[in-house]
């Protein structure tokens, strides 16, 4: 039975990640230093995983959780573009020192393969859509930057190292286990929870700025899938819908589901956001077989119906 690392498994993606691979049967060994994900995310199995708490800067640390690897799941970042632009420092050290460490780790351990939860930040603000992986990167954050540094090092590795790598570009991902609670949240969890309290959702900008979110269960799918299909040897591809959903939309279907009448509080933009994102999921079916299966509407209820079990 093959033995996995998941790198940021207590956060939101990474916790999911971690369920799916014991339902199929894996040895699970979790990386975290819970600076944003939870245990509470693990409660349910932690008995079945070895869980390290660490630091992926620390590259003792790091080369350590990777022995007798076969796939490693790099997840475990930094996130969010306002928290880079306040402290870029930190989405530096942890995003590129901290993935160039896993990647390293890996090859001088013989892990087969690397499955790198990349971000479609990377494009920018560029006006073309949707977004293929052809385009030349524009990022307009650290936080982008920092995310796109290491689907470079992942190509190179495969290229010279023979180290099989796949970056996977998430675009907006929402779902369960998305934690509300921080300064940073993102925007779906942020407005159900406000809506949930009876408070109006705060939108940064005129609303109409699209996304193209991404129910987890597709981006579970789509680990599952980059960490099977043959020949990946530095590759990028978008985890997506294929679908555009303005901030604005997202308030008025949140209203009919709630039952609320709440309208949006308007703030200035925020730097580093862009206008609208969308993706083009031709090159992930290609590469790893990815189409996805839950789109945003039953993604969305699906996300309300767990915040209200849970809300406090």
């Amino acid at each position: 039975m093959s033995l996995c690392l998941v790198t940021g498994g207590a956060g939101f993606i990474g916790s999911h990640v971690v369920r799916r691979l014991l339902e199929r049967g894996k040895r699970v060994r979790v990386l975290d230093d819970f600076s944003t994900g939870h245990r509470h995310n693990l409660s349910e199995v932690e008995r079945r995983i070895e869980l390290v708490e660490g630091d992926l800067c620390n590259a003792e640390t790091v080369d350590r959780c990777t022995k007798g690897v076969e796939i490693v799941f790099h997840i475990g970042a930094r996130a969010s573009v306002p928290r880079s632009v306040k402290q870029p420092r930190q989405a530096h050290d942890v995003n590129i020192t901290g993935s160039f460490n896993v990647l390293l780790a890996a090859k001088e351990n013989g892990v087969r393969r690397v499955v790198y939860s990349a971000s479609s930040s990377a494009y920018g603000d560029t006006p073309v859509l949707p977004k293929v992986e052809s385009m030349s990167p524009s990022p307009r954050s650290p936080y982008a930057v920092s995310k796109l540094v290491p689907e470079y090092y992942g190509r190179v590795f495969s290229q010279v190292y023979g180290l099989e790598c796949v970056s996977l570009r998430y675009f907006n991902v929402f779902g369960p286990r998305q934690d509300p609670n921080n300064a940073y949240a993102a925007v779906i969890p942020a407005f159900v929870s406000r809506m949930l309290r009876g408070e109006r959702p705060i939108i940064f900008g005129d609303g109409e700025q699209s996304r193209d979110f991404c129910f987890i269960d597709n981006v579970v799918q789509a680990n599952m899938l980059a960490a099977e299909a043959p020949g990946v040897q530095g590759e990028t591809v978008n985890i997506a819908c294929g679908q555009q959903t303005t901030l604005n939309q997202i308030v008025e279907m949140l209203n009919k589901l709630l039952g609320t009448s709440l309208s949006p509080e308007h703030q200035e933009p925020r730097a580093g956001d862009v206008k609208h994102s969308l993706a083009d999921l031709r090159e992930a079916k290609r590469v790893i077989g990815y189409e996805p299966k839950i789109f945003f509407a039953e993604g969305l209820e699906r996300a309300i119906d767990w915040y209200k079990r849970t809300a406090t």
